[in-house]
Order: structure tokens, then C-alpha cells, then sequence
């Protein structure tokens, strides 16, 4: 590992550590070196607070002269909440910066770096360009497209079964999966069910891990058939959202918006139309939605490709039975070759159970 690597790799971490708290700003980390030695570090914490680099900046004061930054992201150029990160590092008299990765951002796209380099600054792109990509994948997608990345999420058994055919389903994973759950709805702005998932075990949708964040809980519900009384409507614990089709009962919409929720009415006839549930909270700045529903929720999805990950916990349990429902159903894949490809798999342990995460190919 190269010294460039090693302190980008501190910034990375520096970065991933706030995972969950900057929606819908990106994760960027920043390492001042000077004289080998780190002089400063940051990380950006929060939508409309201060930087990674003016972090960085501040603590290394002085030291800021003649050094070295590494920056997981390109510098902004543009006036935000936030003054222009660019000009400050200009400022700050930093002689050489690396930067992992441009930034996507159309109003920066680039010219972060030309604002360096015509004040006489060196810069080098690209070392922990993967890496930080991946690690922004969610913001990457939300700033050029104005859609949330959207994750599928399931607890599943080895023969992919998610209940019992008497609906038991307490508890396929360990313990120790549940939890890491949690810390993924935290990560998430959003958490999708269907409404036969709330009707059958009426839960709160909620993050329940030390001071983490609940998410909007989004719920599809083509004909409002939710009871007013239910903890997503009554606990406001967090926002509630519903989607629902064009068969809605008007009176139950209204009996739900004096309570709180937010009804959307997508345009589908019978069902509601998932691709105008992706686009409405896109149009709502939700950057990310964790999708845990049932198999026709999960295959309604992936069958109009709207899915950009898939993280799948599995249990070393066999259920068996026709009528035990599986994660995934829908109208499935005529021949094998119309299997829905995984790129990019990691497989690791977690508990007695292994965590699967891959991208869905579509062709």
C-alpha cells in the first residue's frame, strides 16, 4: 500500500463511518498530511453543516501551509447551505490535494478540481475511486437521476422461504442479524412494506438501535384497507406514507390525512403503479428506500427494474411446503437464461447466518 493509499483509506473510513446521517449529501471524508504526519481530519456529518475539508481545514490550522489533502470526493465549487469547499482549500494555502473521485453533481462535475488547479494547486484523481463510489452509490444515483436507490431486503431460508405456510416467521434469522438490520433501515431515508405486511403482524417500522434514525415508513395500499388503529398510523413514531391506486376509498383517505399519514394516489386502476411510487419520492427528496415486503411486493419491483441492490440474510433452515410463501414470486422467469444475474457478490457471516449482497443485471 502506497502512502496515498493509506490516507485515502483513512478518509474513506472516516467517510463510511457517517453512513446514515448526511442524506441526501454525499459520504466524503478529508486527511491533511504535512511533513508526514496527519495534521487534520474530517468528515462531513450532516445535510447543512460544515464539510469534510472545512472540518479538516480547521483542525489543522496553520498546518494547512505547503500540506498534502486527501479528499474522498472532488471539493465543491458551488454556493449551497455551505460556502464553496474549493475556495476554502485555495485559502488555506494546501499545496497538493487528492481527490478519489469527481464529484457527479452537475454544478460541480469538475470544476471543484479546475478551481484548484488554476491556483496553482496539484491534483491528482482516482486513487480510491471504487471505493468511494461505491460508497455513495446512493447519491450518486439521486443527483443525476432524482430517484432513490432503492435496496430489497429479505430474511430468508436456504430453500428461500420467508414464513411457514401457516404465515410463522418468528424468527428465520439470528439475533444477530435482526440487529444489523436495523443498522440498515438507519442508513435508509425510507422503508418499504405492502400492506399485507402490516395487517399481518401490525409493526412499527421503526430503527430500534441507540439514537439511529426511523425512516418514512411507505406503505402500498391499493384499496386503504389499513386499520386507523394500527401502530404505523396511530404511534408517530415516524412519518407514514401510503401509496395507493385509483380504486381508493375517498373517505378512508381523508379519515387517514386527519391523522397524520400522507396519502399518494399513484395511477394505477386496480394496483398501485410502483414505478410512480419510486418517482414521487424521488420528487419528495427520499434518496433511499430499504424495501422489506413479501414476495409480490419484492417481484413487483424487480419485474419493472427498479431494484439497484439486493441484500438477502439467510438462515441454515429448510421449511419446505407449496404453500410456504418465498421472497420472490410474481410471474418469475420463463427459461433459465431469463434469470435475473447478481454482479458484484459478497457473501459474509453473520450470526448462524450468512449475509448476501448483490446488484441486479438487467438486460
Amino acid at each position: 500500500m502506497t502512502s496515498h493509499e493509506f490516507y485515502m483509506n483513512l478518509a474513506l473510513q472516516n467517510a463510511q463511518a457517517m453512513k446514515g446521517q448526511t442524506d441526501p449529501n454525499p459520504l466524503v471524508g478529508a486527511v491533511i498530511v504535512n511533513d508526514n504526519r496527519i495534521v487534520g481530519i474530517g468528515a462531513h456529518m450532516k445535510a447543512g453543516e460544515p464539510h469534510a475539508e472545512i472540518h479538516a481545514i480547521r483542525m489543522a490550522g496553520e498546518q494547512t501551509q505547503g500540506s498534502t489533502m486527501y479528499v474522498t470526493l472532488e471539493p465543491c465549487s458551488h454556493y449551497g447551505r455551505t460556502g464553496p469547499c474549493a475556495l476554502a482549500v485555495v485559502k488555506a494555502g494546501v499545496k497538493k490535494v487528492i481527490v478519489a473521485t469527481l464529484d457527479p453533481n452537475p454544478l460541480v462535475a469538475g470544476n471543484g478540481v479546475k478551481i484548484l488547479q488554476e491556483a496553482g494547486i496539484e491534483v491528482i484523481v482516482g486513487i480510491g475511486e471504487a471505493e468511494s463510489q461505491k460508497m455513495n452509490e446512493v447519491f450518486n444515483k439521486f443527483i443525476t437521476q432524482r430517484l432513490p436507490f432503492v435496496t430489497l431486503k429479505s430474511g430468508i431460508t436456504l430453500d428461500g422461504k420467508i414464513a411457514t405456510a401457516t404465515s410463522d416467521s418468528k424468527w428465520i434469522t439470528s439475533e444477530e442479524a435482526r440487529h444489523d438490520v436495523h443498522h440498515l433501515r438507519n442508513q435508509h431515508q425510507a422503508i418499504l412494506v405492502g400492506v399485507n405486511t402490516v395487517l399481518k403482524d401490525n409493526p412499527e417500522l421503526t430503527t430500534r438501535i441507540p439514537h439511529g434514525r426511523n425512516p418514512i415508513r411507505v406503505i402500498l395500499d391499493s384499496a386503504l384497507r389499513i386499520p386507523l388503529d394500527y401502530r404505523v398510523v396511530t404511534d408517530g413514531q415516524a412519518p407514514t406514507w401510503i401509496f395507493t391506486s385509483q380504486r381508493h376509498s375517498l373517505e378512508k383517505k381523508e379519515q387517514l390525512e386527519r391523522q397524520g399519514v400522507k396519502v399518494w394516489v399513484t395511477d394505477g386502476a386496480e394496483q398501485v403503479n410502483v414505478k410512480d411510487v419510486v418517482r414521487l419520492l424521488g420528487e419528495a427528496s427520499v434518496s433511499s428506500v430499504l424495501i422489506e415486503g413479501g414476495g409480490e411486493v419484492n417481484a413487483s419491483f424487480i419485474e419493472h427494474q427498479l431494484v439497484d441492490k439486493v441484500v438477502l440474510y439467510m438462515a441454515p433452515k429448510l421449511v419446505g411446503g407449496r404453500a410456504a410463501p418465498t421472497f420472490l414470486e410474481g410471474r418469475g422467469a420463463e427459461k433459465m437464461r431469463d434469470a435475473l444475474d447478481l454482479t458484484d457478490v459478497s457473501v459474509t457471516p453473520i450470526g448462524n447466518d450468512f449475509k448476501w449482497v448483490g446488484y441486479p443485471v438487467y438486460l
